[in-house]
């Protein structure tokens, strides 16, 4: 069982850079691993650190005022680019529950569902907003809730449905993962094979 995940409500973290692709979000040279820990410290490496290896103050990340954050907040075509699965390891290890993008490429999109991190798609109207929000207070939360499928400034009370294919949706509502789901129809399964 992984984590279930039901209603989000967090500060965010301002990404506001439009064509973010998968080797930006985990440069390849550190795609060697295969245990999905331990990548949250090189997301988005090339861009938090100078070259050697000290933290550049003025990158999102390293602003002590988002540290808490769960909502990533990307701006346009987040996840292009090759289909590497680390970097939706990357957003996970990190702790990020949530990226909010007015689109995500697809392979990425799911990459990240797998990954028990929600993509929620927002209009471009309610991305703006939700920067602006972010801009004037770094304290702005939203929240974002699974089994409604809102996403709500909470700084300005405007919120947007969003759509999610049910079977992710209830796959991280219950904290299942593929294998998990399939388990958990094993007594249905037999069913079926003893009477066929």
């Amino acid at each position: 069982m992984k984590q279930k995940f039901e209603v989000v409500t967090s500060t965010c973290v301002p990404l506001p850079m439009e064509n973010v692709d998968t080797d930006q979000i985990i440069p390849a040279r550190f795609l060697k691993a295969t245990s999905r820990k331990g990548f949250g410290e090189n997301l988005f490496r090339d861009w938090r650190y100078d070259k050697d290896g000290n933290p550049i103050k003025e990158f999102p990340l390293n602003d002590s005022r988002y540290q808490d954050a769960k909502i990533l907040v990307a701006g346009k075509n987040f996840g292009s680019g090759s289909s590497r699965e680390h970097a939706a390891w990357a957003i996970a290890d990190y702790g990020f529950r949530v990226v909010v993008s007015s689109f995500f490429a697809d392979i990425h999109k799911n990459n990240e569902l797998n990954n028990f991190v929600l993509p929620v798609v927002v209009s471009e109207a309610f991305l703006a907003e939700l920067f602006a929000s972010i801009e004037a207070d770094n304290l702005t939360e939203v929240r974002v809730d699974l089994p409604a499928q809102t996403i709500t400034n909470l700084a300005t009370g405007n919120s947007e449905k969003f759509e999610i294919n049910p079977y992710k949706k209830h796959c991280l509502i219950n904290g299942l993962d593929d294998i998990d789901y399939l388990l958990s129809k094993k007594e249905d399964i037999e069913n079926y094979e003893s009477v066929r």
